[in-house]
């Protein structure tokens, strides 16, 4: 275990932390720091029972309650020092039959935890967000847009010295839903591979890198910033063939097609943020509590040399469909299921 100055006896809340990116941060915290307690809240019942049994670890607390909840946040929020916000509702096809649902978790629950954290007095929320925000055209990223901007105003607004920033990524492969586990599962089945466009490009990011920008915005991350960690992008046709390849698969593969509320490609910083970001090598910090003379950045604006274009699944570095395969080969995910 390894103690941080910030970390080192702290209590940590992390929201829908039953999912992908609860248990992969819950080992990272407990292998690497010497955190006092890390509080998991979430709906689920079931998945805590069989968190608890997974890790039988007494620094583990469990919390059953959501989000939308106001009174339930602010409870469990006592005491706590960190908050990581992952509780949303993420699959783009739920949240566009059921908008409302989307706002009420995304929009709402988000506001009650800020809320909450503010008011009692914790140091830093670090909240999660998507590419789906980025000029969104379906319920989800729209909902985790206004998410962001809820954050941001807390921010800007708060009397208390609590620290509101967030990072945003692109698909975290191998998460529940995601497009890799349904490939293995249709040649398991022995069913054809989906794709619905053989040139759509998404990110591929690995779940431990993710863990990896959200634990550097834990420590360093400033009031109002949002981190985005910089990804390569493959084509979903790419994807599928080397998951087939992986598992010596012949079957065809079927294009079906565009589904509602999916884009070709993909943003993580528009070019309106890059002009107020930071560019390091393996991330962008956009910057959004800078001082502005509003009177004269509207009348006189500010800057002259606008890009071209944003940060893209299009632009960034395209892996060829080898890259991919040995990509996906060094999930562990995927190695389990090959042993």
């Amino acid at each position: 275990m390894v103690a941080t100055s910030s970390l080192d006896g702290a209590t940590i809340l992390i929201t829908g932390g039953t999912g992908s990116f609860g248990h992969h941060v819950v080992e990272r915290l407990l292998q690497e720091y010497s955190v006092k307690s890390i509080v998991i809240l979430s709906r689920d019942e079931k998945k805590q029972y069989d968190m608890r049994n997974q890790y039988r670890n007494p620094q583990l607390k469990f919390c059953i309650g959501d989000t939308r909840d106001r009174q339930k946040v602010f409870e469990v929020m006592k005491g706590v020092d960190y908050v990581f916000h992952a509780a949303a509702l993420k699959q783009v096809p739920a949240c566009e039959f059921f908008p409302y649902e989307a706002v009420r978790t995304n929009i709402d629950g988000a506001h009650n935890v800020l809320d909450a954290a503010e008011a009692m007095g914790v140091r830093k929320v670090v909240v999660l967000s998507t590419d789906k925000a980025v000029y969104p055209i379906n319920a989800m990223g729209m909902t985790k847009a206004l998410m962001e901007k809820l954050m941001l105003a807390k921010a800007r607004e708060a009397a208390s010295a609590t620290v509101f920033c967030g990072v945003r990524y692109g698909n975290v492969m191998y998460s529940r839903g995601s497009v890799i586990p349904l490939f293995v599962q249709q040649i398991r089945d022995g069913k054809p591979l989906t794709v619905t466009h053989p040139d759509m490009t998404r990110y591929l990011l690995p779940l431990p890198v993710a863990i990896d920008l959200v634990l550097f915005a834990l420590e360093q991350g400033e009031n109002g910033d949002l981190l985005v960690r910089k990804s390569p992008a493959a084509t979903v046709r790419d994807v599928a063939l080397a998951v087939a390849d992986i598992f010596g698969h012949s079957t065809d593969i079927n294009e079906i097609g565009i589904r509602e509320g999916e884009k070709m490609h993909e943003t993580l910083v528009t070019r309106e943020e890059l002009l107020k970001s930071e560019d390091y090598p393996e991330y962008y910090r956009i910057q959004n509590l800078a001082n502005i003379d509003y009177d004269k950045f509207f009348i006189e604006g500010k800057h002259n040399d606008f890009p071209t274009e944003g940060y893209t699944s299009e632009n960034t570095r395209r892996l060829n469909r080898s890259e991919t395969r040995e990509l996906i080969l060094s999930l562990r995910e995927i190695q389990a299921v090959l042993a």
